[in-house]
């Protein structure tokens, strides 16, 4: 789930976040990973269950069931007022979509965003899945978001910055002609969802927050086929590209080690 950029209004809270960046000790990352883990294994389940006549609600009930199973409880729902345990946003949808009576068609690309907690951590991690067939647009759109996940991974190494994260994801993704998401961002997760530091999707190499061993962040590039611009719904939840056209959405929750960035959040 996005973290809006500092000069909007964050959507954590100052009463239940302090601020200030957290740095994971080894047995705090073995509980991040199992966090992650189920986060991964709800994904793919999903995956797996994305059809044309399925609903969104039946998603998020998928995801429900799932990380109950796992002896975890959904981060999402409830938090800051959010109703379910995915974001479900579909097509010009960027992120934050409620799940609910939505019929998936033919041709669409829904984007899901799932988060678990454990033990008091937190996994968190989103997909960007075809309806049945898509058009070679879409394809090449998540692609190129998938894409960016990876760049903006690799270069999450210690002793970088987060601008070298949000410049890989920009420079691949408008090299590509996309529309990079501005307005919501990654960020640090812990304990909190949202966690010190924010971790846009641009930027410049060398800038930001130094990148440490034991710091946790979730990278989540948002490409759009349009503008980079957005607008939120009445629903005052669901973001949505400002000229309609085509968003897709990818996500992971990363730790960053000696050894480089570790994926906590794998799914198949």
């Amino acid at each position: 789930m996005n973290r809006r950029r500092k000069n909007q209004t964050a959507s954590n809270s100052p009463s239940t976040y302090k601020g200030g960046i957290t740095i994971k000790s080894p047995e705090e990352l073995e509980a991040m990973a199992k966090a992650g883990a189920i986060v991964g294994s709800a994904l793919t389940l999903l995956k797996r269950s994305v059809e044309p006549g399925i609903t969104t609600r039946e998603l998020d009930n998928i995801a429900y069931k799932e990380i109950l199973r796992c002896g975890a409880k959904p981060a999402f729902k409830g938090y800051q007022g959010f109703p379910g345990t995915i974001c479900a946003s579909v097509n010009e949808e960027i992120v934050h979509g409620i799940p609910g009576k939505r019929v998936l068609q033919e041709g669409d690309v829904i984007k899901m965003d799932c988060g678990a907690t454990l033990d008091g951590f937190i996994g968190d991690a989103a997909v960007s899945v075809a309806v049945g067939g898509i058009s070679q647009e879409a394809i090449d759109l998540m692609d190129a978001t998938r894409t960016s996940l990876e760049l903006g991974i690799q270069a999450a190494q210690p002793g970088n910055r987060i601008g070298d994260i949000g410049a890989a994801v920009q420079t691949y993704a408008e090299g590509k002609g996309y529309g990079v998401v501005r307005e919501f961002v990654g960020h640090g997760i812990g304990r909190f969802l949202h966690e010190d530091p924010q971790v846009p999707n641009y930027g410049e190499p060398g800038k930001g927050q130094l990148l440490r061993a034991g710091m946790c962040i979730a990278i989540e590039p948002m490409l759009n086929i349009g503008d980079w611009h957005t607008r939120i719904l009445d629903d005052q939840w669901t973001v949505v590209t400002q000229d309609g056209s085509l968003s897709s959405h990818f996500e992971h929750t990363i730790a960053i080690t000696e050894e480089g960035p570790k994926i906590l959040t794998g799914h198949s």
